[in-house]
């Protein structure tokens, strides 16, 4: 049986034992664990950059609005110069859409929530009607949220629909509603900011591939320009547990142009290179990280300040009692680094995302068993 390294894997409320590792080792070890760090006695000062000896606290936050909505999916934060002096957005704000309404029925939920740097919650988006709001959510710098929506009638994907991307001002109403032949149920999303223009990469739950949207920006919304599918094959089906099994958490690096996908029902990670140029299918591209022992259905993904990738777990996939709920770290080379659970029970585990601010990082990830935000803060 794999043993499970205390220090990255348990629940955060529990308090590891203290970290041996030297002073060098410590520089070097991996991000995801010096969040976890934080939360220990052990190395508390040397990651407090004004020496304190107490660490900083972990924040949970409940994603529940008012009209109860649950299973939150998405998290985002709200970046350094995003258009926002006519709404409540603020600098270092996160937002999470949920994807449940409040009778827990899948793609119906239709609310985003602001958490603000404080860790106040309040409504930002009410849709008017079941949306089913995924974990595609980002942002753009002209102030605009964009997210996905895979809609249902009755909380299963027999009845769901193709869907679409919202686009949403800084004061939480809609402008846009984009549909594409290319829009086939968005479950995830990378968007990347370019001022003027703006490239929207999308898992489609509904035909287990990854589009390409590119648009044109301007103070009044996006125009869209083309659309192209670039990657396919992935395993996507029905679920009754999970609603769709499909490729989902997506990461660009930009100075490679790859893109990374994380494919649930595949359990492993794939590299699309020419991601941005790129004018053909090309299939599932080339396996990047492959780990029966760690993934269980990966899911989400995010990148870290030093390059590593993070990826959430659903358990549907390869499922171990012994790992529920984990936040995977690996290297963009395949390597294991860290993992750490979110729940103690399996299932919990879902959107996740990454700011860096000077020395501080602040990690946040969502626990859909108890509909919160877990919030991390790093003083490096």
């Amino acid at each position: 049986m794999q043993t499970k390294n205390t220090l990255s894997s348990c629940p955060v409320w529990s308090t590891p034992a203290r970290q041996t590792d030297s002073p060098n080792a410590r520089k070097l070890t991996a991000v995801l664990g010096l969040f976890l760090f934080t939360t220990t006695v052990g190395i508390a000062q040397s990651n407090n950059a004004n020496g304190a000896f107490l660490p900083g606290p972990v924040r949970t936050v409940s994603t529940v609005p008012m009209n109860g909505d649950v299973n939150p999916y998405g998290v985002v934060f709200i970046p350094p110069g995003f258009q926002s002096t006519s709404g409540p957005l603020k600098q270092g704000d996160i937002l999470v859409s949920n994807f449940n309404n409040s009778k827990n029925l899948q793609g119906t939920g239709t609310t985003i929530v602001r958490i603000s740097r404080n860790g106040a919650q309040s409504l930002f988006f009410q849709g008017t009607t079941p949306l089913g709001l995924s974990t595609a959510l980002g942002t753009l710098q002209a102030g605009f949220i964009v997210v996905g929506n895979f809609p249902s009638t009755d909380g299963t994907l027999g009845t769901a629909t193709p869907g679409s991307l919202l686009v949403i001002n800084n004061k939480g109403q809609l402008l846009q509603t984009i549909t594409s032949p290319e829009i086939q149920g968005p479950w995830d999303m990378a968007l990347v900011d370019h001022g003027s223009q703006a490239i929207a990469f999308i898992t489609n739950g509904l035909t287990g591939t990854v589009s390409r949207l590119d648009f044109a920006v301007s103070t009044t919304g996006l125009t869209l320009l083309h659309s192209k599918t670039i990657a396919s094959g992935y395993v996507h089906r029905a679920d009754p547990v999970t609603f769709v099994v499909s490729p989902t958490g997506l990461v660009y690096d930009e100075l490679g142009d790859v893109l990374y996908v994380a494919s649930t029902g595949d359990n492993e990670v794939f590299a699309i290179s020419n991601a941005s140029s790129r004018s053909s299918d090309g299939g599932v591209g080339r396996i990047v990280y492959q780990d029966n022992i760690h993934l269980h259905g990966a899911l989400a993904m995010a990148e870290t300040p030093n390059g590593h990738l993070l990826v959430s777990n659903n358990d549907g996939i390869n499922s171990d009692p012994n790992q529920p709920s984990e936040i995977v770290e690996f290297t963009k080379g395949g390597t294991f680094v860290k993992q750490l659970s979110v729940d103690p029970a399996q299932g919990g585990s879902f959107g996740l995302a990454v700011q860096t601010s000077g020395d501080v990082s602040i990690f946040a990830a969502v626990d859909d068993n108890t509909a919160t935000l877990i919030i991390w803060r790093l003083d490096q």
